[in-house]
Order: C-alpha cells, then sequence, then structure tokens
C-alpha cells in the first residue's frame, strides 16, 4: 500500500523505521507536528529528510487546501503515530481506506492525552495500547487492534512506556497496517457510555499529600515518574519526587523518620513512603544527598 506516516518524536520515528525496514509498503509522505523555535528538530522530521521522504508540517489539518494536499498522495493508509493535533474527519478520511491511529490504553478506558498516567495513579494493574479508527470524538473511534500490559507494583510512568507500550505500539502498528492491506481489519465500535476520559497530568494534580494512605501516595509518584515529576516542598522550596519505594514505618504524615545511604524514609497516612531519588534547585539528587545540602533532618517536615 501507500502510506502516509503522521506523527512525531522517538515513536513517530520508530514506526516509520520499523515501515521502511519490512519494505513492504511504500511511504509516500510524512507529517509531523510545526517546528518550534529554539528546540531541536523533530526526530521523525530529521529521519524522513535523511531518507529522502517529503515531509509537511501543518499549523492545522482544519484547512481544506490541507485535505487537497493529502489527497495528492494517492495514498491507501494514513497511520499515526502519536499526534496532538486535531485531525478532523475531512483529512482522516481521504485515504482509499482512512487512518489508523496508536493509543496508549486499553480504550475506552482512558481516552485523553495522559493515558498512560491515570492507570498508574489509580493504582490499576493493567493497561495497554488501542490502534482504532480515529474519528472527530477524542479517542472515540472504532478499535482495530488492543493489547494488554501488566503494571507491576514498581512500575513508573517511565518503564511502562519505554519497556511495554513503545516496543509493542511500533509492533502493533505494522501487525495493523498488515490487516489493512488484507482487508481483515476489524472495526470494533466504542460503547459510548463505557470506559473513561481525563485530561492532562499536570503538575498541580500531582501535589503530594502525606495523609493519604501510602498506596495512594505511592501510586501518585510512580505514575508522575518521570512527568509532570510528584512534588512536595521543604522549608518552602519545591522537591520533585521520583524513584522511590513503599516501606514500613509510621508517624506523623509528611515527618522523616531515617535517612541514610538507601534513602529518606517518610510517614504517609499510613505506612511509609523510602524516597531515593528528586529534584530540587540542585538538580537530580539522591536523597541523602539532597538531606544533607538542603539541612533536612530526622523530624523534619515535607509538605508543611
Amino acid at each position: 500500500m501507500k502510506l502516509i506516516v503522521h506523527g512525531q518524536q522517538a515513536y513517530g520515528k520508530s514506526v516509520l523505521e520499523a515501515i521502511l525496514d519490512k519494505a513492504v509498503d511504500e511511504v509516500v509522505a510524512v507529517y509531523c507536528a510545526p517546528d518550534k523555535e529554539g528546540r531541536p528538530l523533530d526526530p521523525l522530521k530529521e529521519f524522513a529528510l535523511e531518507r529522502g521522504l517529503p515531509v509537511h508540517q501543518p499549523e492545522s489539518y482544519k484547512n481544506p487546501e490541507v485535505w487537497e494536499q493529502l489527497a495528492g498522495h494517492d495514498a491507501d493508509l494514513c497511520v499515526m503515530a502519536y499526534v496532538l493535533l486535531f485531525v478532523p474527519e475531512e483529512a482522516l478520511n481521504v485515504p482509499k481506506y482512512g487512518s489508523i491511529q496508536y493509543h496508549p490504553s486499553l480504550l475506552p478506558w482512558h481516552k485523553g492525552p495522559s493515558s498512560i498516567n491515570w492507570p498508574i495513579i489509580m493504582g490499576k494493574t493493567k493497561t495497554g495500547l488501542s490502534i482504532f479508527w480515529p474519528d472527530n470524538g477524542l479517542d472515540t473511534g472504532p478499535i482495530l487492534l488492543q493489547k494488554e500490559v501488566a503494571i507491576g507494583p514498581n512500575d513508573t510512568l517511565g518503564s511502562i512506556y519505554f519497556d511495554s507500550l513503545f516496543p509493542l505500539g511500533v509492533d502493533a502498528m505494522l501487525e495493523s497496517i498488515e490487516l489493512v492491506r488484507d482487508g481483515t481489519a476489524p472495526k470494533r465500535v466504542q460503547d459510548p457510555n463505557a470506559g473513561s476520559y481525563e485530561g492532562w497530568c499536570r503538575k498541580e494534580d500531582v501535589r503530594i499529600d502525606w495523609s493519604k494512605p501510602g498506596d495512594e501516595v505511592y501510586n501518585l509518584i510512580r505514575g508522575a515518574n518521570p512527568q509532570p515529576g510528584a512534588w512536595t516542598t521543604f522549608d518552602g522550596n519545591e522537591v520533585r519526587i521520583y524513584d522511590s519505594r513503599k516501606a514500613d514505618g509510621s508517624g506523623e504524615p509528611g515527618t522523616v523518620l531515617s535517612i541514610d545511604a538507601g534513602g529518606m524514609l517518610v510517614a504517609a497516612g499510613d505506612g511509609a513512603i523510602r524516597v531515593m531519588k528528586l529534584r530540587a534547585d540542585a538538580g537530580k539528587l539522591a536523597a541523602a544527598e539532597y538531606a544533607s545540602a538542603a539541612g533536612l533532618a530526622v523530624g523534619s517536615k515535607l509538605g508543611a
């Protein structure tokens, strides 16, 4: 088939690279996000240019001129690999077989832009990815293919994405393209009353409330690691918590119970959290190193 690859960043690049390596279908054009002044070139754009592929970067896909441009490629399918701009059906339906899109959750659950963060924050033990046929809704189109991924007790946003959802997503895209090519790609309609939608996981969503149960605090920290980074305060300064573990301990929530080379033990509403790495003004530090530099000692209180 003739393919348009639409995406950005490392995932978009990896999908394009995998399609080219397989050498079954022809990539006739690449679409990616507009350049940002002062920012490095998008990896997808850079790779596409290296391979001599035409690259397009519309500011909006609501423009009829962009629809005409898309039609000019005479593509069979558009493969959407990490697309943040809204693409209306007038553009989605230009290729012969339409468009397929990657979403890192088990739709209809966790529609929205931070679909990896929220299942971890909510304490779920399973997530996954969906390849679906996008429409004018937000992650509401019919499902083509899904893959489940277990969330381990110490998984983070970073480990779930880079170790599972990223590589599985690339393979799932290739599998989906093959199903479309063979004429066997399903279109399983989503129940509009099922599942959930969550917005961006932002800084204001991940401030640590040490009075919450230890499980909730720990899930928040790992679901925001590395972005946007769960945070607390000490002596009026923000501190972002990254590597951590659940631990035994008791005390007034937010109180530092112990500090050693293995980390800093902080009391939660029940149990405790062992903080191993964090980020403050001096950058990312081991917890013990931060404590020494900041004058934090046993009995100090975080989040006060």
